[in-house]
């Protein structure tokens, strides 16, 4: 994990009890939270993702051991600690059945609370590592996700630990980095799995729309309305709806959005029913929303409300150790197709381990199928290669000939302009999409009023 300071919740119904532990486990280097009842300690653990929870056996309303049971049933692997005033031989053993990780007898001791948490803590960070491992040595990543990096072995890591809850996630990432796909892990990997996973990329809605995309709109409620359509919110109840390019909602559209996620609730355009939802929400952008804020053109309240935890997705540029593995991906998806069944000159690799990929994930995949294309038989060659990935593979110090005193410099070769490349990214999309506006914002990433500047701009008009 990539913080230090590891959180605690602390659930008891004696608040004195919570203060002298909250106490010592600050001492100790953590972070405590306290409850003072199991509903109150499972509905923060929908927010947080905790590294342990030190549970008191005797609370009102939901015992201790119904509250073990929902978090063993969200999270199999978090440390539960309990802490009980019973030292009863039966009320222990029907603990550890359950799944618990330690117990406590009252009265506490500092020195063996803060003893079990650390050990609890350990383990259960080493678990999420070892499991990390194992879905990146299984298949070279995570679902559909691939890599094994070691920038790509830490986001598993944090995949494994916030997937369990519903606390809400803001994927930060270039373009082309596959937000999605982590997205989709993150649903996959939840309790949530096998309920609906409901997906939209808000640069790609005109602003006009992106109301009724999200909460629905009722028959009549606008010109061209001719029937009841349900948003993406009601669409995605029980499930994960993913909010991709949050940061080009527009204004009253944020302050919309953030009323849904405090009262779980909305109205339908042309609504007077308020509709409740349960929907654990997933966003994702490419900019960087503190910048926004500070720019005044992203609700301050909304970012938080969305970034409760972050994951940062590498570029492709710092995974050069994926390249490899996601070319075969690529060449064994798209080759049958083309009739291929294509292997790559180690030249060709490396070129494209040395290209620097400005359109990540993407524009790997692009690259793929032009040289499957491009080439002549199964034996992809660097010449099959776009020529400005191509160039890529010249070194910029060759060996020295026999004799010499030492290496011999070659110019590097001229690479396209960042422009050629934007312009050539767009005039691909817009062939492969048949001029469709929608579906290139979508691919790229874009928003709508940027793709039209650049077209007007390269005159692909």
């Amino acid at each position: 994990m990539t913080s230090s300071r590891s959180d605690i919740l602390v659930v008891d119904d004696d608040p004195a009890q919570c203060r002298i532990v909250s106490f010592w486990l600050e001492k100790a280097g953590f972070s405590p939270t306290a409850y003072h009842s199991g509903e109150d300690g499972l509905a923060a653990l929908r927010q947080t993702a905790p590294d342990a929870v030190l549970l008191d056996l005797g609370l009102p309303g939901i015992s201790g051991l119904e509250t073990l049971e929902v978090i063993r049933r969200r999270n199999p692997h978090l440390p539960v600690i309990i802490l009980t005033a019973d030292d009863n031989v039966e009320t222990v053993v029907e603990a550890m059945q359950r799944k618990a990780t330690d117990y406590l007898v009252k009265p506490l001791e500092q020195q063996r609370l803060v003893l079990s948490t650390q050990n609890a803590v350990e383990h259960y960070r080493m678990t999420l590592r070892l499991k990390g491992l194992e879905h990146a040595t299984e298949a070279g990543g995570f679902g559909a996700i691939v890599g094994a990096s070691p920038p790509m072995r830490e986001l598993y890591q944090r995949i494994e630990r916030v997937a369990p809850t519903d606390v809400t996630v803001l994927i930060r990432g270039e373009s082309g980095t596959g937000k999605e796909l982590v997205a989709r892990a993150l649903h996959d990997h939840g309790a949530r799995a096998g309920k609906p996973f409901v997906a939209i990329n808000c640069a790609a809605v005109p602003e006009t729309m992106q109301e009724s995309e999200l909460f629905g709109h009722e028959r009549g409620a606008f010109t061209g309305a001719a029937q009841r359509h349900l948003g993406r919110f009601e669409q995605a109840d029980g499930g994960t709806l993913f909010l991709d390019e949050v940061g080009e909602l527009s204004a009253p559209l944020q302050a919309k959005l953030l009323r849904a996620i405090q009262e779980r609730s909305f109205y339908r355009v042309g609504g007077t029913r308020e509709i409740k939802v349960d929907v654990r929400l997933v966003a994702a952008t490419h900019r960087d929303l503190r910048e926004e804020v500070s720019q005044a053109r992203f609700r301050e309240d909304l970012y938080y409300r969305l970034a409760v935890y972050e994951l940062l997705l590498p570029p492709l540029r710092d995974r050069g150790a994926d390249i490899d593995q996601l070319v075969r991906r690529f060449a064994e998806h798209y080759g049958p197709g083309l009739n291929r069944q294509a292997r790559f000159e180690r030249s060709a690799l490396e070129a494209m381990r040395q290209y620097r990929w400005p359109g990540n994930i993407r524009e790997l995949q692009n690259v793929v199928q032009q040289a499957l294309l491009n080439s002549h038989d199964d034996l992809i060659r660097a010449s099959d290669l776009p020529a400005y990935v191509a160039a890529r593979q010249a070194p910029i110090v060759a060996a020295a000939p026999a004799g010499s005193a030492g290496p011999t410099s070659v110019p590097p070769i001229p690479v396209m302009s960042l422009e050629a490349l934007e312009r050539g990214a767009i005039a691909a999309s817009m062939e492969r999409h048949e001029g469709r506006a929608a579906d290139v914002i979508a691919e790229l990433e874009i928003p709508r009023t940027t793709l039209y500047r650049k077209l007007k701009l390269y005159g692909l008009k």
